[in-house]
């Protein structure tokens, strides 16, 4: 990529290292800051945007690793080292601050510059650029690999034999405490086989659901594409819903609004196949390494998974057995456990990788009980259709765009982790929030091998163990201090675009927040030339707005509105396009009956769970395009 081209990321970065000279003036003073900004402006030229995106991200994960214990060796990395030692030149003032000269960690690091070095070279490492064919097929060909592991273990897995014992009736505990059930044969030695942590597992989640119905659910369309392709509207007229689905959800109580629904379509109701389609992949933008694999669900799959994986969140949320261990729409607890663990070292991170590809459907089949296995088979699609075509038979239970991937990988992994825990502490202090996991640290390497002994896979690399840096939910801790970098993912348009307008506001604010004023002045003034005027948060306006702006540059026009009593400015602003489809009476009230009344919606505390499943608008005729949205002006 020619060097005109990263302008603008290479103005960033010159900024960011502006600041981090002000902030470490006496040891990264104005020399240092002109031979790194010319080395960067150098390597920019000979290797591009890359440099930005895959090096110096490359660089800082191998800082990370070294503040976990593993010694920083610069010229594995393509840097130039400092005299008599493995630390790279660039930014060696800084690095010196927290390592010695063999890569190892200081006995008194300097947290401060943990925090800037992390933000320079992590600042791009997400940026979502193009990605080639190449990197196309990568992702592809290990999406089939990991199908063929995957496949491994399910052949193993069939050689468990599942008898009564494992699926114990449980109302026979009477009142004795549910541990204490499992103490009598199990939990007062260490758990260490295989077979014995499955069988435990197996108990736990057979107490977890020993009172929950999967019959009892309130199915409805999630807001992503589909395999069947329909529109937003067309989602609601059948045309096919599997026999697999309806033997355990039956047609007239789960697809239709009422029985006087299903009359009045009893003469199209013959029309209505029961085949079994597959789901189909597609690539989505994830960062400059390549795109994200996700597998759209056929539409009839999907509006079941959607009503039985909520009821699965609600209910695990609220059981006393895993309501303060497992997670779904609060990141809170483990992010607090993160910088819980680096200032003591006493709680360890693990990073799965593949996690939601390596959920299989035998390890699904060991843990669960049947009355709850059955269903989740019944609303699984069985096979993919991948880019080029070719269908795939899946042996993972749910790739990523199953509503039942995320919370069956967690429940699957805390099962593991608590059948195999040691003792109390240790199964109370495991926090699991999808594949992001903390245990204790003295429990970590057995937790680890626990895992793996399941067909699951833990990133060594980006687990944290040793040493006091901890990374978990997008918290980035070292000594008990948030050292997260901030993150450029959308690429810098240099037209107008509402993604790249909100997106770098959002940029801007975060990075004022930490400090880092030379560069909230550079995206600032990028963003002027741009949009020109935008409004800033002392107008107190709902539409994005920067932290600071000069007089110049804020909305001078404006009005008094005497209907709201206030002063409104003229001010650019995102608006989705709606349309108002009308459709057919009995299909409007049918999603008026499973989407008006969501269960979370006047949550404050499930923000993430609204992005996930959005509220229906007031309107049931009312619909949104995605990527349609537009930069307006509008009054505010």
């Amino acid at each position: 990529m020619d060097l005109t081209q990263s302008l603008d990321e290479i103005k960033v970065i010159a900024a960011l290292l502006h600041d981090v000279s002000t902030s470490h003036g006496v040891v990264f003073n104005n020399r240092a800051l002109k031979l790194t900004l010319k080395k960067v402006e150098s390597r920019t030229r000979a290797e591009g945007i890359g440099f930005l995106t895959k090096t110096l991200p490359r660089l800082g994960r191998a800082f990370d690793k070294a503040l976990c214990g593993k010694p920083l060796n610069a010229v594995n990395l393509g840097f130039k080292p400092m005299v008599n030692s493995q630390l790279p030149r660039f930014l060696g003032e800084l690095f010196s601050l927290v390592l010695a000269q063999n890569g190892e960690v200081l006995p008194l690091p300097c947290a401060k510059s943990v925090s800037a070095i992390r933000q320079v070279l992590f600042a791009f490492g997400k940026y979502e650029l193009p990605y080639t064919d190449d990197q196309e097929l990568h992702v592809v060909s290990q999406f089939e690999k990991t199908e063929d592991d995957v496949k491994l273990f399910n052949v193993k897995s069939s050689l468990f034999p599942l008898n009564n014992t494992d699926a114990p009736n449980l109302t026979h505990v009477g009142e004795f405490h549910f541990w204490n059930f499992i103490n009598k044969g199990r939990l007062h030695v260490k758990v260490k086989t295989t077979d014995e942590v499955r069988h435990t597992a197996r108990i736990l989640l057979a107490r977890l659901f020993a009172d929950f119905d999967p019959k009892d659910i309130v199915p409805r369309h999630g807001p992503g594409a589909v395999a069947t392709k329909q529109r937003l509207w067309d989602k609601f007229r059948w045309t096919n819903v599997s026999a697999k689905i309806t033997d355990c959800y039956p047609l007239d109580e789960y697809f239709y609004a009422s029985l006087g629904h299903v009359c009045d379509r009893l003469q199209t109701l013959s029309s209505v196949t029961d085949r079994d389609l597959p789901a189909r992949v597609i690539l989505v933008p994830k960062d400059s390494r390549g795109p994200r694999l996700i597998s759209c669900e056929p539409v009839d799959y999907q509006w079941v998974q959607q009503g039985l994986g909520r009821a699965i969140v609600r209910h695990v949320e609220n059981n006393e057995l895993t309501k303060f261990n497992v997670f779904f729409t609060n990141q809170q607890p483990n992010q607090f456990g993160a910088l819980l663990g680096s200032e003591f070292g006493r709680y360890a991170t693990i990073d799965l990788k593949e996690a939601s590809d390596r959920i299989s459907v035998g390890l699904v089949r060991l843990l669960f009980p049947s009355s709850v296995f059955t269903y989740l088979m019944a609303c699984r699609s069985s096979s993919t259709v991948l880019p080029d075509g070719k269908e795939l038979i899946l042996e993972k239970f749910a790739p990523m765009g199953s509503c039942l991937c995320f919370p069956i990988m967690a429940l699957c992994i805390w099962a593991i982790l608590t059948a195999a825990a040691p003792d109390a502490d240790a199964r109370e202090s495991i926090l699991v929030y999808g594949d992001d996991v903390i245990v204790p640290t003295a429990y970590a390497t057995d937790a680890i091998t626990h895992l793996e002994s399941f067909g699951l896979l833990v990133n060594r690399d980006k687990s944290c163990i040793g040493g006091l840096f901890r990374e978990s939910c997008g918290t980035d801790a070292f000594k008990g201090i948030n050292v997260t970098p901030v993150r450029f993912r959308t690429v810098l348009e240099t037209s107008r675009s509402p993604e790249s307008y909100c997106s770098w506001i959002a940029y801007a604010n975060q990075l004022y927040d930490k400090k880092y004023y030379s560069t909230y002045d550079c995206i600032v003034s990028g963003l002027h030339r741009i949009y020109g005027e935008i409004p800033d948060w002392s107008m107190r306006l709902a539409c994005p707005s920067l932290r600071v702006v000069s007089e110049e540059w804020k909305p001078k026009r404006k009005r008094i509105n005497i209907g709201l009593q206030k002063v409104e400015y003229r001010v650019l602003d995102v608006r989705a396009p709606k349309i108002d489809k009308v459709i057919d009476g009995w299909l409007m009230l049918l999603r008026y009956f499973t989407e008006k009344d969501h269960p979370m919606s006047g949550d404050p505390s499930c923000t993430v769970l609204r992005n996930i499943y959005p509220v229906i608008p007031d309107s049931v005729s009312m619909y949104t395009r995605r990527s349609t949205s537009m930069l307006v002006h509008r009054w505010r």
